[in-house]
């Protein structure tokens, strides 16, 4: 029975075109930050948003050099797929633990796979090292979603996430109580196609109110009930509610641990838990899953 593939928990946007916030980005709470090269940087600053990149990755004191982050934040960065060669040239360093690709299709993912393993090579990188998370935001992405699980679907792409506002455009919707069963379903769609392909739950949206933090943690129990298991946020308030609400919760890990103790004690036979359920591969599979993420 495979391990479950985990995402981070909170991956926190960082506008690349803001150098002056790298440092403390990682060093904050967050699981990840994610330096954007696509939204957050304006088109005429595009050029000097990956200069302030590249420099920062290359330098000892950063994620790309000797000396990693002491809290082993990952680092993502955001890559435009209108730039896509240029941002990959930035992103493929060792330090780097992979790249959100921005309006993901099955054309640009696949153009990140290969111009990634070409990078990888002439770096010294082994092949795959820089993961992807693939941005759905657009119809065509939903329609090609089961091409692109099965292109690679345990290797470099890790996941998906969902940035709804362009995909609520793309599909002329509007979001409100009338609409939130029909996009409740768009987003399930999403995690059905990572259950069923390996792939690690995928990263929910973050919400543009930061300051409504009761608002937050209630969508993102929303969302962690659909089966996603991550999600972006936009500021560093929004980080510890991300961590709250997705973190499994001492008595869950307790159970977690029990259920694997029992199975391994069967040996294969039949077993029940403390309240005499079977333990079948499904109950197992919760299990590890919980207790990977208590491990994260």
């Amino acid at each position: 029975m495979s391990t479950p593939v985990v995402a981070p928990r909170s991956l926190l946007y960082v506008p690349a075109v803001r150098p002056e916030l790298f440092d403390k980005a990682v060093a904050g709470a967050s699981d990840a930050v994610i330096l954007d090269l696509e939204d957050a940087v304006p088109a005429d600053r595009k050029t000097e948003a990956r200069t302030h990149l590249r420099t920062w990755l290359e330098s000892e004191s950063s994620a790309g050099g000797d000396v990693l982050p002491t809290n082993e934040t990952e680092v993502w960065i955001r890559v435009d797929p209108d730039s896509l060669g240029d941002d990959l040239d930035v992103a493929a360093r060792p330090g780097v633990r992979g790249v959100v690709l921005a309006k993901c299709t099955a054309a640009s993912l696949h153009a990140t796979d290969e111009m990634l393993g070409r990078l990888e090579g002439e770096r010294g990188l082994m092949t795959g090292t820089i993961l992807v998370i693939g941005l759905l935001e657009s119809a065509r992405a939903l329609v090609e979603l089961g091409q692109m699980t099965a292109m690679r679907p345990r290797g470099r792409l890790l996941t998906f996430g969902i940035g709804e506002a362009d995909l609520l455009g793309d599909l002329r919707m509007t979001r409100s109580e009338r609409s939130a069963a029909a996009l409740d379903a768009l987003r399930v769609q999403v995690v059905v196609h990572c259950a069923a392909t390996g792939l690690a739950a995928p990263v929910a949206p973050t919400s543009t109110a930061f300051r409504d933090l009761e608002a937050f943690e209630e969508t993102t129990r929303h969302f962690a009930d659909l089966g996603f298991r991550s999600r972006t946020a936009i500021h560093p308030g929004q980080v510890p509610v991300i961590h709250e609400v997705l973190s499994p919760s001492v008595e869950e890990v307790d159970r977690a641990r029990e259920v694997m103790a029992r199975f391994a004690a069967a040996a294969g036979g039949v077993t029940t838990d403390v309240d005499g359920r079977l333990i079948d591969a499904a109950v197992v599979r919760t299990a590890r899953e919980v207790l990977q993420r208590a491990e994260r």
